[in-house]
């Protein structure tokens, strides 16, 4: 009968464990993964930002030559990511299999013009830089026309910076939910054994004596919690970086490290003072206490 209640409370206290372990573990990975979006959020508003491009429209008498020194000429800008020349030819036939139809033959000429697509840095894409280069580059006597979505500009630059203001927000919101559930499951397992506490303590135990075990076993579930929580996240970076190659999710190993270690170091630290002070709650309880 005693053998048969000792493995029956072993199994609850083993199932206890695991319930902690895995609350602590579900609610690190998702802490993990706040803490990747803030890493990559300029990472994620820079690739969106360099998708946007300026047209540059050049004169029709322009030979071979002189669209070369334009081109290194703005290869060798501070502004600029990448440049592609596109020829009246092609812009042609990109048009003709847009439109789905020959426009060349109704018309009898190619009305298009020889241009560059000209994809700028991050930093510099922004209404009050590309104007200034708009403005630059049409002081150059072979462009005719300069032509980019300044609306769609305005409102990707808005966008970035209420973006990045609403992800620290939320992400020190969620924070403090992770901190406030994880002491919550450690009070829930150290509130299961008040009994044994407070037995303890009257046979004459001190306090850090009786909080030792507690601390220990505390610091065991957080630090196998946090593992677990880095697994999954590993698990995620890796397929993140496989499946969205250009933003480069294991280019920055730093970064990487330091957010893991951040985990590890939240998920031992935070179990250990809600433990502490779970254990201190009812060490400081009276005997008659302990059922409310």
């Amino acid at each position: 009968m005693s053998s048969a209640h000792e493995k029956y409370q072993k199994r609850r206290l083993k199932s206890s464990y695991l319930s902690v372990v895995l609350s602590i573990a579900f609610v690190l990975f998702l802490l993990g993964l706040f803490g990747l979006l803030i890493l990559n959020t300029k990472k994620i508003s820079d690739y969106f930002k360099e998708s946007a491009s300026i047209t540059i429209f050049l004169k029709d008498k322009i030979d071979k030559q002189q669209i070369k020194t334009i081109q290194t000429q703005l290869e060798g800008e501070a502004y600029t990511k990448s440049i592609e020349f596109i020829s009246k030819e092609k812009a042609a036939e990109i048009a003709k299999a847009e439109i789905g139809e020959d426009f060349m033959e109704f018309l009898g000429y190619n009305p298009l013009k020889n241009s560059f697509d000209l994809y700028l840095k991050a930093d510099f894409v922004s209404p009050e830089k590309m104007s200034e280069i708009e403005n630059t580059l049409l002081k150059n006597k072979f462009v005719q026309e300069v032509s980019y979505d300044k609306s769609l500009i305005s409102l990707l630059t808005d966008n970035v910076k209420k973006i990045s203001l609403w992800v620290l927000i939320f992400s020190a919101i969620f924070t403090l939910i992770a901190v406030l559930l994880i002491n919550n499951s450690i009070r829930l397992s150290v509130y299961s054994k008040r009994f044994t506490i407070k037995t303890m303590q009257m046979v004459g135990a001190t306090k850090r004596f009786i909080r030792k075990p507690f601390l220990l076993n505390s610091l065991k579930l957080g630090a196998i919690g946090a593992f677990v929580a880095l697994i999954g996240l590993t698990i995620v970076v890796y397929y993140l970086d496989k499946y969205l190659p250009e933003f480069k999710f294991l280019e920055n190993v730093i970064h990487l490290g330091i957010l893991f270690a951040g985990i590890l170091f939240m998920g031992i630290f935070i179990t250990w003072i809600s433990s502490f002070i779970a254990t201190q709650r009812f060490l400081n309880l009276r005997t008659d206490q302990l059922y409310y």
